[in-house]
């Protein structure tokens, strides 16, 4: 039986006011963390100055795994107001790896985290008194890419035996992904290759660029990057070669969702609205809307990069965690030797939030 929470007779309704420390307004400086976490757990609001009229809205703080263009929906829910409609002024903060949201979560600097579902599958197995559970599913699909030196439009995954690989940090989704398909494709990752991860996630593509390694795994925008430099060329995707993975969710701590389910169910609300858009609209509109999101490239290329995401079929139509995917998430973490025993579904997901946002 999916784990059920509070009953959501207690959500008062919400309107919209302007969010400050992401989207369009991005300039403006969010408040501290510490400040943020103390009046949404005080359950403290705020009203806008001058008009009694409006409804109160709630400060949330969201730290994510990293900013990039395949997490498209939720980018959308911003630069669209979906959140700000749902009554929650968002300040979105950039975790730069898994690790780091998961100890924001904890620590309650944020109140969610959008990150791989294994730090808490982690946390969990640890013997959490505080479990971070993940209540919405946010990519199906892995991220990265295989980017080689050449064009090879014949490429096969033999062809990376002996090869020096620029490869992801060990124990983080995008290795074990990778390491993953590669025993799929019957090679051994320790002896097959020479797969450095020593090398910051963030700047593979530079040393790649600079002359290391035959290949490297990259995200997007780097991916695309490579390529209008001329440096490099996407040769395979790890999301289509991986199957449908739960790459991405987001989760907060069991208390913090206890506490708060209107919350929950409202940002629940503005992200599967998210979701709908990119479902439904062509990759130009999408890179239109999340272009302020990403100032440091044109529209051509949000556009490359939202159509390369939406034709591996990236993104789901809702926002549920299926036990299938939880399964499959931790069959990776068992082939990449990371899982001594493995979590209880309902320990460590929620499906309550995300049904309900398909009914709104």
């Amino acid at each position: 039986m999916k784990k059920k929470w509070i009953a959501f007779g207690l959500v008062s309704a919400l309107a919209c006011t302007a969010f400050a420390g992401c989207g369009k307004d991005s300039g403006q400086q969010p408040e501290s963390a510490e400040t943020l976490q103390e009046e949404t757990d005080s359950g403290e609001t705020e009203t806008p100055a001058g008009d009694s009229h409006e409804q109160e809205t709630v400060k949330v703080t969201l730290n994510e795994v990293a900013h990039s263009i395949f997490y498209a929906p939720q980018y959308v829910a911003i630069e669209e107001g979906y959140f700000e409609e749902e009554g929650i002024q968002l300040d979105l903060v950039n975790g730069y790896g898994a690790d780091k949201v998961m100890a924001a979560v904890i620590s309650g600097d944020a109140q969610i985290g959008f990150m791989g579902a294994e730090a808490s599958v982690y946390a969990y197995l640890e013997g959490a008194n505080d479990p971070v559970i993940n209540f919405a599913q946010g990519t199906q699909r892995a991220g990265n890419f295989v980017v080689a030196r050449e064009e090879m439009p014949d490429f096969e995954w033999s062809d990376l035996k002996g090869k020096n690989i620029l490869g992801g940090r060990k124990g983080g989704m995008p290795e074990m992904v990778f390491e993953y398909i590669l025993k799929q494709k019957g090679l051994d990752p320790e002896t097959d290759m020479d797969i450095n991860q020593s090398i910051d996630f963030g700047s593979t593509a530079a040393a790649f660029s600079g002359g290391q390694g035959d290949f490297t795994i990259e995200f997007e925008p780097s991916a695309t990057a490579l390529e209008q430099e001329g440096a490099g060329y996407v040769v395979a995707s790890c999301g289509v070669e991986s199957g449908y993975v739960p790459y991405t969710s987001y989760s907060a701590k069991s208390s913090y969702i206890e506490e708060h389910p209107d919350i929950i169910q409202k940002f629940t609300n503005a992200l599967q609205r998210g979701v709908d858009y990119v479902n439904s609209h062509s990759a130009e509109e999408i890179a239109q809307v999340i272009l302020p999101q990403f100032p440091e490239n044109d529209l051509e290329t949000v556009t490359t990069i939202v159509n390369r995401y939406l034709e591996q079929d990236t993104w789901k139509t809702d926002l549920i965690f299926e036990e299938e995917s939880f399964d499959l998430l931790q069959d990776i973490l068992e082939s990449a030797g990371e899982l001594e025993k493995r979590a209880d579904y309902e320990g460590v997901v929620t499906t309550e939030f995300a049904e309900a946002a398909l009914e709104n």
